[in-house]
């Protein structure tokens, strides 16, 4: 397709960053991705994930002066929950960001442990976080 075509057909259709049901009831994103039917592609999804994670990390960055000098392992644990509750989510966990401030990892790890989020991600998950919020190391009989 010629680059005139794609404009035409972008123009046709519509840019939406965010999804929408279209006219036959498809949830739709872009310009007409029909995401009910098609989806997306294991190289679009890859694309996402990284950029999202990266995303979550600068919001780390940019709202926690401490996480410059927290480990490697601690640092991944942050932005983890970051992507997963987003910073909003993140920033309500008061007592175990005080916690991170002053170095205390069992009670970071406790607080994290010892919150709702534990039964909405599962043991696994649960488990793995918290051995590393505590530990700050990735524990291989969890992982």
């Amino acid at each position: 397709m010629t680059p005139l075509a794609k404009t035409i057909l972008q123009e046709h259709e519509g840019k939406r960053l965010m999804p929408y049901v279209d006219t036959v009831g498809k949830t739709t994103i872009g310009w007409g991705r029909n995401l009910t039917d098609v989806g997306i592609s294991y190289d679009e999804a890859l694309y996402l994930f990284n950029n999202d994670v990266v995303h979550a990390e600068n919001e780390c960055y940019t709202h926690f002066s401490w996480f410059y000098a927290l480990d490697e392992v601690r640092r991944e644990v942050i932005t983890m929950l970051c992507f997963n509750l987003g910073i909003n989510g993140l920033l309500g966990f008061k007592l175990m960001l005080k916690a991170i401030e002053r170095g205390d990892w069992t009670g970071a790890a406790w607080e994290l442990s010892n919150s709702q989020w534990k039964t909405q991600v599962g043991k696994e998950r649960h488990d793995c976080l918290v051995s590393a919020l505590e530990y700050g190391e990735w524990n291989k009989a969890i992982v």
